[in-house]
């Protein structure tokens, strides 16, 4: 995996963008080396909307279609009326995606958070279907514990190759409970998703990160939110010492992990796309990754 690889743009936010606006920012991700780009059938309205955008506003040829990669998501019913990881559900929204994106195949499908009423052997005929027909060329899923995981693979006989899940300094749960393992006073010692750093990690599971630059669950930006003064210094002083930006370690904070994550990025800006592209390519010292990580309000004991 090369290091522009680990950069993936998010197009849950494009479909107010117009048609040139989309086409400059998918231009700019593709110079700055970005080949991955993120969807899901909610995004843009609950039906297909920013998937149909993307492909209306680039009308890709064949040859450059083969050039990127896209990934969707399904399973999250629009309208706000839970989870549906029925055979016949998933089938239908994968080949609704394909006829929005106007592509003849998805490079990954996911399954959007976790369905608690899934049946593993129909998502394993989903699949199957998907697979055999030549749509679906490798599956994942989102924000899913190890559990929910090995559940699937009761039945699902393809790799889960990816597993989306929020990360980044002001939502680190995901590292931070290892590290403050066997703290019964620390909080952050409680463990939230039965190890699913490490689980990734052994069975060869692509983690991708998405809001990697949000506090909690869409409480702001890193860089803005006002209580995290230290973490903003912090990521100023490496950044000035690094002859770069804030964004660029805040990115390099991620991808300096061993599990090689990838980073989801949700703006519209290109220039924040060059930004953390640019810290991809950097390896932060494990003296300034724990300082990033303690300037975030976490614990190191």
């Amino acid at each position: 995996m090369s290091e522009t690889s680990r950069i993936v743009l998010g197009m849950m936010r494009i479909e107010n963008l117009s048609a040139g606006e989309i086409r400059e920012l998918y231009t700019a991700a593709r110079e700055a080396g970005v080949t991955l780009f993120d969807h899901a059938d909610i995004y843009g309205g609950g039906e297909h909307g920013c998937e149909r955008r993307f492909s209306e506003a680039l009308q890709l040829s064949s040859a450059e279609r083969e050039q990127i990669e896209l990934q969707t998501k399904c399973g999250i019913r629009p309208g706000g009326r839970g989870f549906d990881f029925s055979a016949d559900y998933i089938v239908r929204r994968a080949e609704e995606s394909l006829a929005a994106l106007g592509t003849d195949y998805l490079d990954v499908l996911m399954l959007h958070r976790p369905d608690t009423l899934v049946e593993p052997e129909e998502v394993a005929s989903a699949f199957s279907q998907l697979e055999a027909a030549g749509k679906v060329r490798s599956f994942g899923v989102s924000n899913h514990t190890s559990q929910q995981i090995e559940l699937l693979k009761t039945a699902v006989t393809q790799p889960i190759a990816v597993n989306q899940v929020q990360f980044g300094l002001g939502h680190a749960a995901l590292v931070a409970q290892g590290i403050a393992a066997n703290m019964e006073g620390l909080k952050q010692s409680a463990v939230r998703d039965g190890g699913l750093l490490e689980y990734a990690r052994i069975h060869g599971i692509t983690l991708e990160a998405w809001s990697p630059f949000q506090r909690g669950f869409f409480s702001g930006s890193i860089f803005e939110q006002g209580g995290l003064r230290e973490l903003q210094a912090v990521l100023a002083r490496i950044a000035a010492e690094r002859q770069t930006t804030p964004t660029a370690i805040a990115t390099a904070w991620i991808t300096r992990h061993p599990a090689r994550m990838r980073v989801v990025l949700g703006t519209t800006k290109a220039s924040r796309v060059a930004e953390a592209v640019a810290g991809a390519g950097i390896v932060l010292s494990r003296a300034e990754w724990y300082e990033l990580f303690v300037a975030a309000g976490y614990e190191v004991p």
